[in-house]
């Protein structure tokens, strides 16, 4: 039985994106590596809209431990992309966000993947640290699993 691709309806944040000239590839469709910066881009978007981080002074930051992405459909310049997000694991110093990446208006994921941040202090950047209460409260409104694995 084949997994059903992701759709707009599993995620609960969305942030339009426009593609760059820079984006496509010898190929004509946009490189790989350009959906990690996506990624980053509705992770960081999303926590900086929920006053969840700063950049200049949280005492406690995300380090990317784990991507992955996978590609259904290519996407290339002009066209316009929304990435979904939602919370699919949030535990104690770490949080895996998954994220879909839809071409235009369509509705079915043209890309999908996710990013685990563990949670650390920003002095040392060396020990996984509780996740704030800021942060706990604005990844909770995202959460899709009702799962809140509070032990990670």
């Amino acid at each position: 039985m084949t997994k059903a691709l992701p759709s707009r309806a599993d995620y609960r944040y969305f942030l339009a994106i426009p593609t760059r000239w820079m984006d496509n590839d010898i190929y004509g469709h946009v490189n790989n590596v350009t959906y990690y910066s996506y990624f980053d881009t509705v992770v960081a978007r999303f926590l900086l809209g929920e006053g969840a981080i700063n950049l200049v002074d949280s005492p406690v930051i995300g380090v990317v431990v784990e991507t992955q992405c996978r590609f259904h459909a290519p996407i290339a310049f002009p066209e316009e992309i929304t990435a979904g997000l939602r919370v699919e694991r949030l535990g104690n110093t770490s949080i895996r966000y998954g994220i879909g990446i839809f071409k235009g208006e369509e509705v079915v994921a043209s890309a999908e993947g996710h990013f685990v941040h563990v949670y650390v202090d920003r002095a040392t950047q060396r020990r996984p640290t509780p996740l704030p209460d800021r942060l706990r409260q604005a990844a909770s409104g995202i959460l899709v699993t009702g799962t809140d694995d509070t032990n990670q």
